[in-house]
């Protein structure tokens, strides 16, 4: 049975509406862009291969806003490990698990404020954070050092101060991902996590954050593609009538968080929704589900992809699957957003102590310490090695951006150098045999070992503890989650891996940090 559709162009424009698709380019938009925003489309998203600099990234937003003055022009701009502003060289912003471990709201409203000014003289106007998810997983590969931590209370007021800063700079926050994506130790770019806990524990827990950032105002919330069997056995949260109509619409009073901004997708492409339901079903169901704006983030789009997907939604309409009104609802809620995002644009240009804030909170978010039995050390005053054990690199944080504290301790004692050391290195050499190839790569200089997320590999932890019992003296900097036990002469938590974080961590390792 086929549902009657009184306006196919309007039913067009609204599909194109839902749309959030990335491009390719850094100067020039392709043909096809300003083309489909004349058609209908209301926004685009960037990522760090849209950015050279800051200069030419709001050339380019200019170029798409004289296409479409309030056109909605959103990024994935956590600060910390998760930057696409400044994805070539590290964050000047630590991220929410370092700003988590200040403890300090003020402190987070600032930082996400001078962010939030950032983005608004490149041109950006809507920002796909914060990460309101509650870090309760240590195994979690996904999110870590992108939550604020794992306490209920300290994640829901760092969230709701991180919205009311960014938003003080007119740019639209989105909370995610929702209903909570700490729980788990999967990675829904790569599969479906599942997360078996109760509606009490979900409403006690989880969901703090979210119902707390929602009575701040924010403008969007994302969904995550997890399963929840309490809510919904079958489809994952992005696709689920159950969680998004159900939990984050309903009212209070049926048991849901009355939500009435606008509902993003996590990018709609991620295995977790495209190898079960297909990119272009899983469009339809999503915003059948309740969802208003589908990201389209994972690789470039072209003309081709983005009308197959309005064709989708078009063709859903005309059968059933996918009611008018719904669709249409969903794109009123994005022309609502742009037009707050055009009425709250040019809050006041950044400044450069905005980037004082990020390093003043990185290095307030340093925690330093002096395992049992061990000597402090003297700060360094030679050139020294920094043997940094990446792990796998999740994809919402990517390869390109540098992390690590060698290129900062370089610049406060010249001639230092250093190497990366590997999960394949140690599966050739063995632990004992790695840490050997570090000692004499480091010679008689003095090492510092860079870990991140040391509890979660055991590789790591083996090559670590093997170094140091070949070389007491070595300084270990965590750049992850810090829930190992303090080890090395010297021992520095920096709660995140963004560049201020590692500028701070050299600072206090060459004796260059500044007193109070």
């Amino acid at each position: 049975m086929t549902t009657a559709v009184r306006d196919s162009d309007t039913v067009t424009r609204d599909a194109l509406a839902v749309l959030q698709p990335t491009f390719d380019g850094t100067t020039s938009l392709p043909a096809w862009l300003p083309r489909q925003l004349e058609n209908g489309m209301t926004g685009v998203g960037l990522f760090g291969r849209n950015v050279v600099s800051p200069e030419q990234l709001a050339v380019l937003t200019g170029r798409l806003r004289a296409a479409k003055p309030d056109v909605l022009i959103a990024i994935d701009e956590e600060g910390g490990d998760v930057t696409r502003l400044e994805v070539h060289g590290g964050s000047s912003f630590p991220g929410n698990h370092a700003l988590g471990s200040v403890d300090d709201p003020e402190l987070t409203h600032e930082v996400a404020a001078a962010l939030g000014r950032r983005l608004a003289a490149c041109g950006i106007n809507l920002n796909w954070a914060p990460s309101a998810d509650i870090n309760t997983d240590p195994d979690n590969p996904v999110i870590g050092v992108r939550s604020f931590g794992d306490d209920p209370a300290l994640v829901a007021r760092h969230t709701v101060a991180y919205v009311e800063g960014l938003q003080s700079a007119g740019v639209a926050a989105c909370v995610k991902h929702f209903p909570g994506h700490g729980n788990t130790n999967v990675d829904s770019h790569h599969a479906l996590p599942r997360i078996d806990i109760d509606l009490a524990t979900l409403h006690k827990r989880e969901l703090v954050p979210f119902k707390a950032a929602i009575a701040a105002g924010t403008r969007c919330v994302m969904s995550a593609h997890i399963l929840l069997p309490a809510l919904d056995g079958e489809r994952p949260g992005t696709l689920s009538p159950a969680v998004l109509s159900g939990l984050l619409r309903a009212p209070a009073a049926e048991g849901g968080l009355g939500y009435e901004g606008l509902i993003f997708t996590d990018a709609i492409e991620m295995r977790a929704v495209a190898d079960t339901y297909g990119l272009d079903h899983g469009c339809v169901l999503a915003i059948a589900a309740g969802a208003d704006a589908l990201c389209i983030g994972g690789t470039p789009s072209d003309e081709d992809e983005v009308l197959r997907l309005r064709d989708a939604l078009v063709n859903a309409v005309h059968s059933g699957e996918l009611p008018e009104e719904r669709l249409h609802d969903a794109a009123e809620r994005i022309r609502a957003l742009a037009r707050w995002t055009a009425e709250s644009a040019d809050p006041g240009a950044a400044s450069p102590a905005d980037g004082e804030i990020g390093l003043a909170a990185a290095r307030r978010a340093l925690v330093v310490s002096t395992p049992p039995g061990a000597t402090a050390p003297r700060p360094l005053r030679s050139p020294a090695y920094v043997a940094s054990f990446p792990p796998v690199a999740n994809i919402a944080v990517g390869t390109q951006t540098p992390w690590g504290v060698a290129a900062e301790l370089e610049r406060l004692l010249p001639g230092t150098e250093g190497g990366s050391h590997t999960r394949a290195d140690a599966d050739r050499a063995g632990p004992d045999g790695l840490a050997a190839e570090v000692l004499a790569a480091a010679g008689d200089r003095p090492v510092v070992a860079v870990v991140r997320d040391v509890h979660r590999h055991p590789w790591m932890a083996a090559t670590l503890d093997a170094l140091l019992a070949a070389r007491p003296t070595t300084v270990v900097v965590e750049m992850g989650v810090p829930h190992a036990p303090p080890s090395g002469a010297r021992h520095i938590a920096t709660h995140g891996a963004a560049r201020v974080c590692g500028l701070a961590a050299a600072e206090v390792i060459a004796g260059a940090a500044p007193t109070d």
